[in-house]
């Protein structure tokens, strides 16, 4: 199975919704912030590995806190990957925190700020 086939995308894509499932309904560990997102899944052409991207809404610490919680219970998700999911092999799951969301909200307000510096400038000139 190559790495973008078709059947490839479709387990992505299922692993990622039960993923997000799992960790929203059914880990009951404190550290893990209710705001925990799975932004992508890439589950390896030989279903032995997965990364998952995850991103978490909420400052430093809280981040820390639900990479270590959710890697303390990644023996937990992967029996209810495999219950839930019918694959040859489970995946090891790889969590890994991921940044393009809290980025490109940074870069929004960076553009808000320099258009309201530019029409507060061009106000200026007018007067």
């Amino acid at each position: 199975m190559r790495k973008n086939s078709i059947k490839n995308t479709r387990i992505n894509g299922e692993v990622q919704k039960v993923l997000a499932e799992i960790i929203r309904g059914e880990i009951k560990d404190p550290r893990i912030s209710p705001w925990t997102s799975v932004v992508a899944v890439e589950v390896a052409p030989d279903l032995k590995t997965c990364k998952a991207w995850i991103s978490v809404l909420g400052d430093e610490e809280a981040k820390k806190n639900t990479l270590a919680g959710l890697k303390s219970a990644v023996g937990y998700i992967k029996r209810q990957l495999a219950k839930t999911i019918n694959l040859r092999n489970t995946p090891e799951i790889t969590f890994v925190m991921d940044q393009s969301i809290e980025y490109g909200v940074n870069m929004s307000h960076k553009i808000d700020e320099v258009l309201a510096s530019d029409a507060a400038a061009s106000a200026q000139d007018e007067e």
